[in-house]
């Protein structure tokens, strides 16, 4: 019997049953869709990683290299598209795949914090858990307060008394002149290094690819990604520093 405006009725209980939500809108919330949206970003990002590194290496070629290399990049799409509008296209998919990976790293981590309540009771195994994905979290703030440094350094100029629109080569040189600023910089780009090192080890994994015939080209892999990527960034601050330019 159910109460109606205060009266008892014959009418029996009913459980309205809850409206399912889109598969699409269940699948993202799992703890599933997460790792796949940081794999997927985190290929997006490595890609741009490693076309920043090559570029900025130019600035050992001289000054005319890279500054056309600059150039170069405003100009593609021309004239089919006005100037910098495909370099702005880039730029809002690299925005996007940042704000998608850190979102999902938070929330992944949530879902595992709400998984385990309680804190370890017992030592840790660290012999599972390398020193790189224990770091994953505070290599990514390092990274992330360098990348806000570095934008407003070397593309709005705003903290690089020797800023000058356009002109690359004069920002490099002018930045890391600056030997806290070079100091900053190879800090940064080891935690970098650190991050992509577990971030390409665990990517594959995130997308399927976890087999014990794979896992040595895994490793093989991140190592030598997070190498390259890590020696080609601390070369551009630490040889200007030292005056090494053409």
């Amino acid at each position: 019997m159910t109460k109606v405006a205060g009266e008892l009725t014959d009418a029996p209980n009913v459980n309205v049953p809850r409206r399912k939500a889109p598969f699409i809108v269940t699948f993202y919330r799992s703890a599933v869709a997460k790792k796949w949206l940081m794999a997927v970003s985190g290929i997006i990002l490595l890609g741009y990683v490693l076309a920043h590194m090559v570029g900025n290496l130019k600035v050992f070629l001289g000054k005319d290299e890279i500054n056309e290399y600059a150039d170069w990049l405003r100009r593609l799409g021309e004239p089919a598209f006005p100037r910098e509008v495909v370099l702005w296209g880039m730029r809002t998919v690299l925005i996007a795949a940042f704000v998608i990976h850190i979102v999902a790293a938070y929330q992944l981590t949530m879902i595992n914090r709400r998984a385990r309540p309680t804190q370890y009771k017992s030592p840790r195994d660290y012999a599972a858990a390398s020193f790189a994905s224990r770091t994953m979290r505070w290599t990514g703030v390092i990274v992330l307060l360098f990348l806000i440094f570095h934008l407003l350094d070397l593309t709005f100029g705003t903290v690089n008394p020797g800023y000058v629109g356009g002109n690359v080569y004069r920002n490099l040189i002018a930045s890391f002149d600056r030997v806290p600023v070079a100091v900053a910089y190879i800090v940064a780009n080891l935690a970098l290094g650190i991050h992509i090192f577990h971030g390409a080890w665990s990517m594959f994994q995130s997308l399927g690819f976890n087999n014990p015939r794979y896992n040595p080209w895994r490793r093989t892999f991140a190592i030598g990604f997070a190498g390259l990527i890590t020696t080609g960034n601390v070369a551009i601050p630490l040889l200007i520093t030292a005056g090494v330019r053409p």
